[in-house]
Formats: structure tokens, sequence, C-alpha cells
């Protein structure tokens, strides 16, 4: 999630706090707790033992990223290059596809998912993209592979039989304009995997995401999915505008006319939680910014990202203690967050959510539709 994904509370924040009462409602009946990459605090992101820890920890939705392999296949990943979250480094057989890449204007170095064919991609293990602050997840190191959508399509489906209730998922594009350009466009077989597992329908537990527009607005001509436009803080640009030479910036889509161009092709918006809550200059967070009722004026859901519990992913006034890796009070936070009126709240620790939910609105009820 380009300028920095892991977004770290500490970093410059350009919204400015509201005069509005520090309370809002909620476009939906109940909030979704939505599982960042799966339970991710507690699991190595994008397998599926991370998407069932969530699933079992009574999440309404699961989140995963997408990108492509060589052949064409949707799989789990946040990036494109492999070796933070697998073994890819570890493979001899493999060490000739190292390279230096441009993605969306950052040059990378490494192994990337488009060079590998699924058949090389199943070969690599997962591990902890931070093994120093959850070591604990490392335990995990190697128990799974790299699943592809139709695998984790799957597992929810058999998850949702098994608890009788319907597990949502939200689908994020990764880099969808180099997908473009690289000859493996994401919507495709997107709408393929889809439609194999009958999710191509408004009822379907679906919502799609990208900080991109242009996918975003070619989707709404071909489904009648919810769709999310993710934003950054203000002055990032999105990267598909970027590339065509289109000088806006996430700001601008969150003025009141960007809102409404927002509209015209998706449900929802997807900011970082900082432009929610912003930080003053010692990183506390008090009053919300106008952005969530701004958003509600259009009938845009707001579902902000990522909640995190460790103290260097917190505000500074939410935090235990000294240590950056130590758990801070993230139950404050999800409750600012629920009082500002967010529809949704995406994080890497779903207990901690969905406890500070059952606090703070009525008796949950699952199986609503996504982006109501």
């Amino acid at each position: 999630m380009t300028v920095t994904r892991e977004a770290p509370l500490d970093r410059p924040v350009e919204a400015a706090p509201s005069s509005a009462p520090s309370s809002a409602a909620s476009l939906v009946l109940t909030p979704a707790v939505v599982a960042h990459r799966g339970a991710s605090g507690h699991r190595p992101e994008h397998t599926l033992e991370a998407y069932r820890t969530a699933i079992r920890m009574g999440v309404d939705d699961i989140e995963l990223d997408l990108v492509a392999t060589r052949d064409g296949v949707l799989v789990a990943r946040h990036d494109l290059e492999l070796s933070a979250t697998t073994d890819v480094a570890d493979r001899p057989e493999l060490a000739h596809l190292r390279r230096t890449l441009t993605v969306d204007g950052e040059v990378q170095h490494g192994w990337f998912v488009q060079d590998l064919t699924l058949a090389q991609l199943k070969t690599l293990a997962a591990r902890e993209r931070m093994p120093l602050t959850r070591p604990g997840n490392t335990a995990y190191d190697g128990a799974e592979g790299v699943p592809t959508l139709n695998e984790v399509l799957a597992m929810v489906g058999a998850e949702s039989a098994r608890r009788g209730r319907t597990v949502g998922v939200l689908l994020e594009l990764k880099h969808a304009t180099h997908h473009d350009l690289a000859g493996l466009p994401l919507d495709t077989p997107l709408l393929r995997d889809l439609a194999r597992h009958g999710l191509d329908h408004p009822w379907a537990r679906v919502g799609i995401m990208s900080f991109e527009t242009t996918v975003l607005r070619r989707l709404a001509g071909r489904t009648r999915l919810p769709i999310i436009q993710l934003v950054e803080p203000s002055s990032c640009r999105p990267a598909d505008l970027l590339a065509a030479g289109d000088p806006r910036t996430y700001g601008d889509l969150l003025t009141p006319e960007g809102l409404a161009w927002i509209d015209d092709y998706a449900d929802g918006i997807g900011p970082h939680k900082s432009m929610v809550l912003p930080c003053d200059a010692g990183g506390a967070i008090g009053a919300p910014s106008s952005l969530v009722r701004d958003a509600h004026r259009h009938g845009l859901t707001v579902h902000v990202w990522t909640v995190r519990a460790e103290n260097r992913f917190l505000p500074s006034n939410l935090r235990r203690g000294a240590a950056p890796d130590a758990p801070g009070d993230m139950g404050a936070e999800v409750r600012a967050l629920l009082a500002a009126g967010v529809d949704g709240v995406i994080t890497d620790h779903p207990e901690a959510a969905l406890a500070a939910l059952r606090e703070s609105v009525a008796p949950r009820s699952h199986g609503r539709t996504l982006g109501a």
C-alpha cells in the first residue's frame, strides 16, 4: 500500500484536523474488519494460513494484493520483487532471473513475479517480511508457498461453508499500468477467476481496489462488483496518471470535484489512516479530518489502511513504553477511526480490531454487502 507501503506514522502528514464534531456515522450498519494480507501480525503475509487465521478470528473480509506471473496467472503478493517474502535468493536455479527493474518509477533489484512462470513460482517458500518486528512469525517460514487467486478463493469458499457465514474478499490490483505495459493486464484474468468461482455478480462479497484510476475505470464498465479507489497522502500522484502526463495528485482527487469524479466509477475510497486521523508535530492524533464526511456526502464508503499493533506503527500518544516493536494501544486507534465514521478498518491484527469494534457498536451481523 508508492510513498511507503508499510506507512509508519512518523512520516509527515498533510491533512489538517477539521473543526467538525469528533463523532460521525458510518454508511454501513456495522463497519467491517478486514484482515490486511491475512492476519499478517500472526503469520507470514499472503499465505493461506494467514487468511485462515484471520477467518478463525472472525473477520468480515480478507484483503489480498494481486500481481501476475510471466504466464498471466494472478498470485497473492504485495510486491513484484520476491526476495523480501520468499526464499528465491536461496534458489540457484533461478539466479539467472535476478535483474534490475523500474516499477512505478522506483528502481528495484531482485527477482520479479512477472519474470517467473507459475511453475517456477510454486517452487518458492514464503517467509516473514518483517522478521525483527515479528519474530514469532518466522516460526512459519517455509511452511507454505505463494498462493494463486484461485487457491485463495477456493479456500475462502470452503471456510465460509464450514463456518456458516460468508467471508468477503477485497482484491487489490498492484502496479496495474506496469502490468499493462508488460503485456500482462490484471483485469482480464481477475474477471475470469471470479467467474470461475461464481463471484462475478453484485451480491458476491468481493470488492476490487487499486491505487491507480485507469484500471478501476476500465473495470467499472465490465463488472458490477464494488470498486474502491485507494488513495495516498495528498502530494503523491497515481502511477497511471503520472505515466499519462496527468498532473493530478491524490489531493486533487479528494477535492469536491475529485470525489465527484471518483464517484463516477467507484463505490468507495481507501485512504491511509493518517488522512482520517492526522498527526500533530509530535506524532499524536487528535480530531479527525473532514475526509470521511466529504466522501460520505458523495455516497462513497471509506476503508482505512493499515492499522497495526506495534508501537512503531501507532501515533505517539497511543504507544506503550519505548520498545518500537512492543504492542501499543491499537484498540484506541480503531475506536477513534470508528468515531470518525469509517466504514471499514484494514488491519494486520484483526483480533484487536474486532475487540475494539465490539466495544464501539451494537452486535455484529455477518454477510453484508461490501461497499454497501
